[in-house]
């Protein structure tokens, strides 16, 4: 299992990015390694929506850790998971539920600083504990920020990428491996993070990001998908049946 955690961290670098097209389950998880994945990560949306719940932490954390049993089961490359929040209420209880994940023989996590109870983002200090927290498993922690998700597009400048380095900065600190900063999607602002990063920068990959060998060029070190690929999966499933249905009177 040290092996995979590893192997993970060390596909981080910046300017070759690893390439994350996210899945969902054990099967879709094979399908991105026969093309060639080098690692395989969920989107909590995704899995979350393939069994008909809403993101947020509303599918049950018990199902979140047999599926990431299935998936580990299923291939023979790294997985991370996406842990929205950590499923906890305190770090303690974070810290828990990654060991059990590291159990299950993942290699990293993602964990977020948005508060799903609250709203907006968690104090700093208190996500550094949570972070910590996770880390101390020895898994490798994909340190999520929400700034750019919960700030107007209008919005997205210097100033929201200089917060968005302070909590890289302690972020880092508390031990996560990479930042990610969903949403991002300007190149000056993206070059600029990657430059002063204390952490391998992962962005996600969306129609009006830049390209990912432009991507590659910024020194982004680690690309992911989201939902994308599984809503186009539902998107073509639905295709075909409407195809079938859609003239039934």
């Amino acid at each position: 299992m040290t092996n995979m955690i590893k192997q993970f961290a060390d596909l981080h670098q910046s300017g070759k990015p690893l390439i994350l097209y996210n899945i969902w389950d054990a099967g879709s998880a094979q399908v991105a390694v026969r093309a060639g994945a080098q690692a395989v990560a969920t989107g909590s949306l995704s899995v979350a929506g393939a069994q008909g719940f809403e993101d947020g932490e509303k599918l049950p954390f018990d199902f979140s850790l047999t599926n990431a049993k299935h998936i580990v089961s299923a291939v023979d490359v790294p997985v991370t998971i996406d842990l929205e929040t950590g499923y906890g209420d305190e770090a303690a209880a974070v810290g828990a539920n990654a060991l059990l994940m590291k159990e299950a023989g993942v290699a990293g996590l993602n964990l977020e600083d948005q508060d799903l109870s609250a709203g907006g983002l968690r104090d700093v200090s208190i996500q550094a504990q949570r972070v910590k927290a996770a880390a101390d498993s020895g898994l490798f922690i994909n340190a999520r920020t929400d700034l750019f998700i919960q700030t107007p597009l209008l919005d997205h400048d210097d100033a929201l990428a200089q917060k968005a380095l302070e909590r890289c900065q302690v972020y880092a600190d508390a031990g996560a491996g990479s930042f990610f900063i969903p949403f991002a999607a300007d190149e000056k602002l993206i070059g600029d993070i990657c430059d002063k990063a204390a952490l391998p920068v992962n962005i996600m990959r969306m129609p009006d990001s830049p390209s990912v060998s432009r991507l590659a060029e910024l020194g982004v070190a680690r690309i992911s998908y989201g939902p994308g690929p599984w809503m186009a999966a539902m998107a073509a499933f639905e295709a075909e049946v409407l195809k079938i249905f859609g003239n039934q009177p």
